[in-house]
């Protein structure tokens, strides 16, 4: 009788390679397994898990709630187009217009989706006031990996992909005096992360945002917020935008909104919406029942289980705790984030500590080169944070000693 191998990751890994698209430079491991702030890998091995399935993952690994309204709908209904409503579709729109303060809502399958729907609404309005369709974005912004929103973002994500679509200004974040001499008739649009995620969590100033707010009041211009990472509770408020107190024309979503399954949205309000007609836009999948079961579930979740009070407290906290264990290091720059949307800065790059938190059963992110990005879930006990805390400074020293840091 033949005995089937274990399973392990570097077998997996080698599959991976011969197969898939050389498009990620994965990590030689395999999980198969989560809860909560935990994964397992499919030799057994635990992680505690600060990045979430990058940002997404806010209420942990597979939970309860949400689990159990997957599995309610998939024995229901799963798809049926948007030529038909589904009740779970239905109560997902209203909670998150009336959440939001915003008046439509668009589901997509993605963030960048998401963006690029936002974009075709901006040009619709401009376009009915006589303006122009150029879009204005930030420099260090990441908007999704479409031809259109990569030319919102870093030159390095654009080589070999020209040529660009036309109509894409960066300028510098938080800059508005940048932004102010940039503005003319042509300009449909400004897009911005309230906290850049992919960029290096960069926090924007509130002077800047509600500049832009009375810009775009003054002009007529459209105000984008994307709050594809920053949004549904990883600030510790509901939308990264309550902590400013400025309402966008349209914001996005996606991540951390169907914990897990695929689901973006594109909210509006009804002045940029009116310039919409019937068969402007449209989507196959997004919005599908079980999306938006996921989604509610979701939401309901945060709402009831005290989410965004106990994320506000525990970003606080973690920011103490790596202030704590790594005042006295020189190289470190700064540390700095909104609620679990945490960015720590070094003088040197921050893969290698990436990789040695791994070694010691921690996963994170390097981003922007030099920055340690922690986006753990939002269910994260203090405990977990203390460990969290714990591994990066040891992994710190573990580099300072091999001369890597």
């Amino acid at each position: 009788m033949l005995v089937e191998e274990k399973t392990t990751n570097a077998a997996l890994h080698e599959v991976d390679q011969k197969y898939y698209l050389p498009t990620f430079k994965r990590l030689p491991l395999a999980f198969e397994r989560g809860e909560g702030a935990k994964v397992w890998d499919v030799e057994g091995n635990e992680y505690l898990d600060a990045l979430a399935g990058i940002a997404v993952c806010n209420l942990g690994h597979c939970h309860p709630r949400v689990v159990k309204a997957i599995q309610e709908q998939a024995a229901k209904l799963i798809h049926i187009s948007n030529f038909f409503v589904s009740e779970p579709q239905v109560q997902l729109s209203k909670k998150l217009v009336e959440r939001s303060g915003l008046d439509r809502v668009f589901f997509s399958n993605s963030g960048a989706e998401s963006v690029e729907g936002a974009i075709k609404i901006a040009r619709k309005y401009a376009h009915s006031k006589g303006r122009g369709g150029s879009i204005i974005s930030m420099t260090k912004s990441f908007h999704g990996r479409t031809l259109a929103t990569i030319a919102t973002g870093k030159e390095k994500m654009q080589k070999g992909f020209g040529p660009m679509p036309s109509g894409f200004h960066r300028l510098p974040f938080n800059d508005i005096q940048a932004v102010r001499e940039a503005v003319n008739d042509d300009i449909a649009a400004i897009i911005v992360e309230p906290v850049q995620g992919e960029g290096g969590i960069n926090v924007a100033k509130p002077c800047y945002l509600r500049a832009l707010r009375e810009l775009c009041d003054q002009e007529d211009i459209v105000l984008i917020f994307d709050e594809i990472q920053c949004g549904v509770g990883r600030t510790g408020e509901l939308f990264a935008k309550d902590h400013y107190e400025v309402q966008p024309d349209i914001m996005t979503l996606a991540k951390g909104l169907g914990s897990g399954l695929p689901v973006g949205a594109i909210l509006s309000n009804e002045k940029v919406s009116r310039a919409i007609e019937f068969g402007d836009h449209g989507t196959t999948f997004g919005g599908n029942p079980m999306a938006c079961a996921a989604g509610l579930a979701t939401l309901e979740a945060i709402e009831e289980e005290d989410i965004l009070r106990k994320t506000g407290r525990k970003g606080f906290w973690l920011k103490e705790l790596l202030s704590d264990r790594l005042e006295a290091h020189p190289k470190l720059r700064q540390i700095r984030g909104l609620g679990l949307m945490i960015g720590v800065e070094f003088d040197f790059p921050t893969k290698p500590l990436m990789l040695e938190m791994m070694k010691r059963g921690v996963l994170a992110n390097a981003t922007a080169e030099n920055v340690l990005r922690l986006v753990p879930p939002l269910v994260i006990s203090y405990e977990e944070l203390e460990q969290l805390a714990d591994v990066i400074a040891a992994s710190v020293e573990a580099l300072e000693a091999r001369g890597e840091a």
